[in-house]
């Protein structure tokens, strides 16, 4: 049932994004003609590395994560390669080639071919997946520099109660499925425009997102990786994969004395207690409840859709073309004073104001089946999350949670029996 579930996700997922394009070119997009021109776009300067040289400092860098969390099992060791990676790939790279908004890449690529996918850039969105099916998330641990400097802050975690816990892990889903929606209807990268942490690497950017990345990494001193857990699209990727990997982090358990300090040394909720009186469901018994889940599960889905398809005019606004229409008939209206930018390059253009609305309309209609999709992704989602819940197992002894771990290797100093357990487990 797991395995189904985490196989009908992703493929959810991609049946939307080729569906929310589907109907691209039915309609000629408009053309605005204007004197005006745009400013150029400031971006950061170059570092002095080879972008072939960051791709194997990638590799290095999770290897050596690899080899310290699954054999090493030394969390200060982890700590100094957080700190190089953070160094490294945040203020000296400034965040970029970023693998979180790599994704954004690829998916434009799968629904444009003419799009041009940089190698570096499909390696960088490849690589953590990669190692993550073999070694669970240990691009998390120590790679990524958005979750680098979290770890750096979380110094006086609390945990969240866990069933606040696995609802506000909807959220990275939602971020996802936005983020490709944004890139199917040609809205921007909103994965790099919403990053809370680029404008910390570069030391500039808007007032706006200096504060989102203040807020959030002052949320870290108590609340373990908010942006992690609760937001980072990449990470539902990664715990999809990490969720196979056939060697991943663990706790000693043929030591393992149930004294459930690993469980209160996690900050991130990614520790599993025991259930040893939960007696296993009949045959029967296991039937009925698959079966009434399947018939549950469209009425999720379909609910959820609707809920998409009614929010699609407040999604819409994802669009430049659809803000350019409402601040143009706001100052029609006289609801405004002044012109913007974008409304002065528009009026001293050819195109008339129906024009405008037209595109506007036709906007909207693609944003109102492409949000229908998204919601319907969602509906999988929670139908899967009630699937996850309802099926209970037995567990012996506590358990990192394959999806949710993220191998900071917090749970080693605080075993007593770590010393004498095996390094690896399979």
């Amino acid at each position: 049932m797991m395995q189904m579930y985490f196989l009908l996700i992703p493929a959810t997922l991609l049946f939307f994004v080729f569906s929310v394009q589907a109907d691209e070119f039915r309609f000629p997009m408009p053309e605005f003609e204007s004197g005006y021109h745009y400013p150029e776009q400031v971006l950061p300067e170059a570092a002095l590395t080879n972008p072939w040289v960051d791709v194997l400092v990638l590799a290095l860098v999770l290897a050596l994560t690899a080899w310290i969390v699954l054999r090493r099992r030394s969390r200060r060791e982890l700590l100094a390669l957080t700190v190089f990676s953070l160094l490294y790939f945040g203020i000296w790279r400034q965040g970029c080639v970023c693998s979180v908004g790599s994704l954004q890449n690829v998916a434009v690529s799968l629904i444009d071919p003419a799009f041009p996918l940089p190698w570096v850039v499909l390696i960088f969105f490849l690589l953590p997946l990669i190692a993550a099916l073999f070694f669970g998330r240990i691009f998390c641990a120590a790679a990524c520099p958005l979750g680098a400097v979290q770890e750096l802050f979380t110094v006086f975690p609390i945990q969240l109660p866990r069933p606040l816990d696995r609802v506000l892990r909807l959220f990275p889903y939602l971020y996802l499925g936005l983020a490709v929606l944004a890139v199917c209807l040609d809205s921007g990268f909103l994965i790099c425009i919403y990053d809370p942490f680029i404008g910390l690497y570069r030391l500039g950017g808007s007032f706006n997102m200096l504060l989102a990345g203040g807020i959030l990494l002052a949320a870290g001193i108590f609340i373990g990786r908010p942006y992690c857990r609760y937001l980072c699209p990449y990470g539902v990727l990664l715990g999809w994969m990490s969720s196979f990997s056939k060697w991943h982090l663990r706790i000693p358990e043929k030591a393992c004395i149930q004294c459930k300090l690993c469980e209160e040394a996690c900050p991130y909720g990614a520790i599993d207690f025991p259930i040893t009186e939960a007696a296993p469901l009949t045959r029967e018994q296991g039937a009925k409840r698959l079966a009434l889940l399947l018939g549950i599960a469209p009425f999720i889905v379909l609910f959820c859709a609707w809920i998409g398809m009614t929010s699609h005019v407040y999604l819409a606004r994802l669009h430049p073309d659809i803000r350019l229409t409402e601040r143009v008939l706001a100052e029609e209206r006289g609801e405004v004073e002044g012109w913007t930018i974008e409304s002065e390059a528009f009026r001293s253009g050819k195109v008339p104001i129906p024009a405008l609305l037209e595109s506007a309309h036709i906007i909207q209609k693609r944003y109102k089946r492409g949000a229908a999709w998204l919601g319907a992704f969602m509906g999988v989602v929670i139908a899967g999350m009630i699937a996850r819940l309802s099926i209970v197992r037995r567990r012996a002894d506590y358990e990192a949670n394959r999806t949710y771990c993220v191998s900071c290797a917090r749970c080693f100093a605080y075993c007593p029996v770590e010393e004498e357990s095996p390094c690896v487990t399979q």
